[in-house]
């Protein structure tokens, strides 16, 4: 897709613990969270469900909006998230062959 970077956000089965990340790869990061191997954090919480991402031409980008991203409050987190995914349904299979 000529992209470079993204943000995205992974949540729990009961939607209930939220984790924002950056990756240069959208596809291969979601595969390996869904192995429960993405980061200590997601093995622990068992995040593995895409919930959001966003697209940026430069990985600083995508950095510099993981930064801004993880010092709102869940609630905005959870606005933004349902801004495009009203339903928190996962977007997991959406981002198979998106890179």
């Amino acid at each position: 897709m000529g992209k470079n970077g993204y943000i995205y956000i992974m949540s729990n089965f009961k939607r209930t613990v939220l984790y924002i990340g950056v990756t240069s790869n959208l596809e291969k990061r979601i595969h390996e969270h869904t192995q429960l191997g993405g980061s200590s954090f997601t093995s622990k919480y068992k995040c593995k469900y895409l919930l959001y991402f966003e697209c940026f031409d430069r990985i600083q980008e995508a950095i510099d909006r993981e930064k801004e991203l993880k010092r709102f409050k869940k609630e905005w987190k959870l606005n933004l998230i349902k801004s495009v995914n009203p339903n928190l349904i996962s977007l997991n299979a959406q981002v198979q062959g998106y890179n």
